[in-house]
């Protein structure tokens, strides 16, 4: 986000520029290549959890964009300006968008944020006025962040934000001594709440050295590392940047922490829906826990998902085929400009590949169809690179057809490929999927907050959610909100696989759509990871339903003992 507007490309000879578009330039390849994208369904990358489906100043209001519009897109956190105030970021005409008053409407889409604390100031660049107006500020807003105590799923303080260039060392000091009196002064006021950082806007080894080697020396070490990724093309250098702070991490003796990139994409390239699909392929691969759209524009339309009309724009489409990925992410193996990300959930038979970045004539390649049968049925579907300002109110179907498989392959032609836009590949049975809507959840794939997704071979997908212990307030509540889609309003039964390995009947609360809570009691299993089930009912309308299990949550008095979450399954 916080950059200035005029940015140096990164690699200009790749770039055409689109005169009179709504994007300042398209990341394209000079030459139509014939590559061949290749999946390989049988190798686990890790649960689907759309890990780049979040935003910067996404939500804009608790119905802008509604509930409803963000659902389809599985959103999996937000960043959002400091509570007590509205923020003007650059490029914005209206301020935004109180974390506090947004809340809400996060939790119901099942998504969590951090609070930037920094936006307390007004506008960007953040004008300092000192340490004691500055500490007031933060007490302000942690003190009312505590009094939200019907409010879940705040998962971080960000401290500061792009110190590399916003931080006033000449009047507060340095960064470093600053984050340490900060954050001790957080810790002091909400010791459970995470603290995230240092966000700076361009990942530096020098920068991210000193400042982990003066957290380490004064036990401030953030919760969760933070940095930007904002450069034009340069995802390809992200892994690089993950490695080198691991490898700072384990030089310093520190435990490893999640990786958040919380504002990703340039200002050049921010609707160009297969440069955010590099993005996205990058931070599946190479391990982040949850990665934002950048904000350059307008708040409230998910970061360009939507137009100012709340129509769906082109990068729209893309993101909602990535939130419909459940079950696991397997293994892509990119072939130069030709990149994509894949899913496949063994519940209902589906493989859900995602791809683009190449002109021409190109083939993907699906390894590890054994369990689909000897024929499948394949759908390619196209959405273009339009821009944040066009609306696309449907993707395009390019192609259904039904393929033989050869060893448990099958190599899909795609015709004709556009660089700039995206595509999405579903391989099924010939028949079609085996259950016309998704049945089976796995909480692993679904909004684990104080918990922890773990492996286990007899897990129904190979993963399940342990730890959920804890029912002390809204900030430290264990629970797993699952976003399920039916078809029809009505009572379904609820079967919910579970381990209790306390040998007496341990409970959860169980609520759905904000309604009362009814307990569900978990016998005891054979042990911890062994899975038995109970089957409860729920009423659900008619589209998507949010789901909570817990042990804690606001408005229920907690459960008794312990039980570990496997899947939901409707009927």
């Amino acid at each position: 986000m916080h950059h200035p507007l005029k940015r140096t490309l990164a690699r200009l000879s790749a770039v055409a520029l689109l005169v009179g578009a709504a994007v300042a330039g398209a990341a394209v390849p000079a030459s139509a290549a014939g590559l061949t994208l290749t999946v390989d369904v049988g190798q686990v990358v890790r649960p689907a959890t759309q890990v780049a489906a979040g935003g910067l100043y996404g939500v804009g209001s608790d119905s802008q964009p509604t509930t409803a519009m963000l659902l389809p897109l599985n959103p999996t956190s937000f960043t959002q300006p400091a509570p007590g105030t509205t923020h003007l970021g650059n490029g914005a005409t209206e301020p935004c968008c109180d974390s506090l008053d947004v809340g809400y409407n996060i939790t119901r889409a099942g998504a969590q944020q951090f609070i930037r604390m920094p936006d307390i100031y007004p506008s960007f660049p953040y004008v300092w006025q000192g340490w004691t107006d500055w500490e007031t500020k933060v007490r302000n807003q942690v003190n009312a962040r505590l009094a939200e105590t019907n409010l879940t799923n705040v998962h971080g303080w960000e401290l500061w934000n792009e110190p590399d260039w916003t931080w006033n060392t000449s009047a507060a000091g340095s960064f470093n001594s600053g984050w340490t009196r900060t954050f001790r002064l957080v810790d002091s006021l909400d010791p459970v709440t995470p603290i995230v950082g240092p966000s700076w806007a361009q990942y530096n080894h020098d920068r991210m050295l000193s400042f982990m080697t003066n957290a380490k020396n004064t036990n401030t070490v953030p919760d969760v590392i933070v940095w930007h990724e904002l450069d034009d093309m340069n995802w390809d250098a992200f892994d690089d940047h993950v490695a080198d702070y691991r490898a700072i991490e384990s030089s310093l003796g520190i435990s490893p922490r999640p990786i958040s990139i919380n504002e990703y994409n340039s200002y050049n390239q921010m609707d160009i829906p297969s440069v955010a699909m590099h993005w996205m392929a990058a931070f599946e691969r190479h391990g982040a826990r949850e990665a934002h759209r950048a904000y350059w524009f307008e708040a409230g339309t998910f970061d360009g998902l939507f137009t100012l009309q709340n129509q769906p724009t082109a990068s729209y489409w893309l993101y909602r085929w990535y939130g419909a990925m459940t079950g696991n992410m397997v293994r892509t193996t990119a072939n130069s400009w030709l990149d994509g990300m894949a899913s496949y959930d063994s519940s209902r038979k589906i493989v859900n590949v995602v791809f683009g970045g190449d002109w021409g004539d190109n083939t993907v390649r699906v390894n590890g169809l054994g369990a689909l049968g000897s024929s499948v049925k394949v759908e390619l579907r196209f959405t273009p690179g339009s821009g944040r300002n066009t609306a696309v109110t449907a993707p395009t179907l390019v192609s259904t057809t039904t393929m033989t498989t050869s060893g448990g392959s099958v190599s899909v032609p795609v015709a004709g490929m556009n660089a700039e836009g995206a595509y999405q590949l579903i391989v099924t049975p010939a028949g079609g999927p085996t259950s016309s809507w998704q049945q089976v959840y796995e909480a692993e794939n679904n909004t684990v907050v104080n918990a922890l997704t773990r492996a286990s071979s007899s897990a129904s997908n190979g993963f399940y959610v342990g730890n959920i212990d804890n029912d002390t307030d809204m900030r430290s509540d264990s629970f797993v909100d699952f976003s399920v889609n039916v078809p029809t309003a009505r009572t379904y039964s609820m079967t919910i696989r579970y381990a209790n390995g306390t040998g007496a009947t341990s409970t959860h609360g169980l609520a759905y759509n904000g309604g009362a809570w009814s307990t569900v009691s978990y016998p005891p299993t054979s042990g911890w990871g062994q899975f038995s089930t109970v089957t409860v009912t729920v009423t659900l309308k008619a589209g998507y339903n949010m789901i909570r299990l817990a042990k804690g949550s606001p408005n229920f008095s907690g459960g008794t003992g312990y039980a570990e979450l496997d899947s939901i399954t409707l009927a």
